[in-house]
């Protein structure tokens, strides 16, 4: 019998192309399937290049804190499929997994679709069979042309911080960037723009304009900060006086303030403020500055070190790390010690410049499994060009030994990809749930 596993690499092959933009194809696939995107609980639908994914955990322990049922939908996956299709708080089961891709993949009749389309469809579809309170909905790739941007009519529109990536997709500037992530906005759907540079915010205001949409801006309709241990959350309707955030850095504090907005966006929304306090701190979101504990890599790190795991990997998640990383360091110093490996599409020398004075060495990898890498030789040339100590190494675990070899209590952050980022979760024995 057919695993999921044996599916998904089947369908692989049905469109040539990893990634190609457009929405033709799921439009057409979903009338096929009788348009389960009309079928859904109320959509809030998060676009963005960094914090999508943290603002949607945190929106998802918020609503469960009041007691809500909650679909949410994201990719990639870290280290099973079944992670990106989130029913009612729990990753799909591998028998409903398999039935919904069987199913799309005979509605779409030998046609040509891509990988992401065909799944995202699935999704929607087994969105459709389940009822829930609402679906978090994370847009793949840009904003405009994802196959998530079939929802006419969603309950509410998130773009979090849009910074450079996938230029070769959405455009070489942050202007054009926002643009494209700002077409998920609706006309009649309110929204909700998280922290943005100016030229972000000036693109993302232009397109509202012409929608007729007047999205709940950071900095001028709702702020959310830190002040004596505690985070602050100010908007038209009060204050909210709340503990720190469970995810760690100071950048998650806006993440939890965009979702805290999100909600009270939201018409009829009954959340009340000790709702709000437990989300945040029962907010989980793996490979987001998580601290490994224990397992496989713990072990081979010593018991003396920290092991720290991140799936950024662009300029300016690296510069919220760095942040969170020199903030730690303040409080309990360690030597810290990179371990990175980055696909060659990313801009490995900006990411990498944000750890110059506070990295000690860099152990550079090549991506697991993964063809469109940088090799571990070139990564660790970009990390000396970029003033970093860098050594190329051949496996993560080789990494962590060469380093526990060489200090007896470091800080070891491994990080530069979400694919490097399952890889470790995977050798560590983690299970990533919802």
């Amino acid at each position: 019998m057919e695993t999921s596993e044996d599916i998904l690499n089947r369908q692989m092959d049905f469109h040539p192309q990893f990634i190609n933009m457009g929405l033709d194809r799921i439009h057409r696939l979903l009338e096929a399937l009788g348009r389960p995107q009309d079928k859904l609980p109320p959509v809030i639908h998060i676009a963005g290049t960094n914090g999508k994914g943290s603002t949607s955990a945190t929106l998802k322990a918020i609503f469960e804190a009041s007691g809500k049922q909650v679909h949410s939908f994201i990719s990639p996956h870290l280290v099973h499929y079944h992670e990106r299709i989130v029913l009612r708080g729990k990753p799909i089961s591998e028998s409903a997994l398999i039935d919904i891709l069987l199913e799309c993949e005979a509605a779409n009749a030998g046609q040509d679709i891509t990988h992401f389309e065909l799944t995202t469809a699935a999704a929607f579809l087994a969105y459709s069979k389940t009822p829930a309170d609402v679906l978090l909905l994370e847009v793949g790739l840009g904003g405009r042309l994802d196959s998530t941007n079939v929802i006419d009519h969603p309950a509410l529109s998130v773009i979090t911080p849009v910074a450079l990536d996938h230029q070769q997709f959405l455009g070489n500037d942050i202007a054009t960037i926002a643009a494209d992530k700002s077409g998920i906005l609706k006309r009649g759907s309110p929204a909700v723009v998280g922290p943005q540079s100016d030229e972000g915010l000036e693109a993302i205001r232009i397109e509202a304009e012409k929608l007729g949409v007047e999205p709940a801006f950071y900095g001028q309709d709702w702020m959310a900060f830190e002040e004596h241990g505690r985070m602050v959350y100010q908007d038209t309707k009060g204050l909210l006086d709340l503990p720190l955030p469970s995810l760690i850095g100071r950048h998650q504090i806006a993440n939890a303030g965009t979702a805290i907005a999100a909600v009270r966006a939201l018409e009829g929304t009954l959340i009340e403020d000790p709702h709000y306090e437990e989300g945040l701190k029962t907010t989980t979101w793996p490979a987001r500055f998580q601290r490994l504990t224990g397992g496989h890599l713990v072990d081979l790190a010593g018991n003396d070190a920290e092991l720290w795991l991140d799936g950024g990997h662009n300029p300016h998640a690296a510069a919220a790390l760095a942040e969170a990383l020199a903030t730690l360091e303040e409080s309990s110093p360690r030597p810290l010690y990179l371990i990175t490996a980055m696909m060659e599409r990313k801009d490995a020398a900006g990411f990498l410049e944000a750890f110059f004075g506070l990295a000690r060495h860099v152990a550079t990898l090549a991506v697991p499994g993964e063809d469109s890498t940088y090799s571990a030789e070139d990564l660790a040339a970009i990390a000396v060009k970029s003033g970093l100590s860098a050594r190329p190494l051949p496996d993560l675990e080789t990494a962590l030994t060469d380093i526990a070899s060489r200090e007896k209590a470091p800080r070891i952050l491994i990080c530069g990809s979400l694919y490097l980022a399952g890889h470790a979760l995977r050798l560590n024995g983690e299970s990533v749930g919802a």
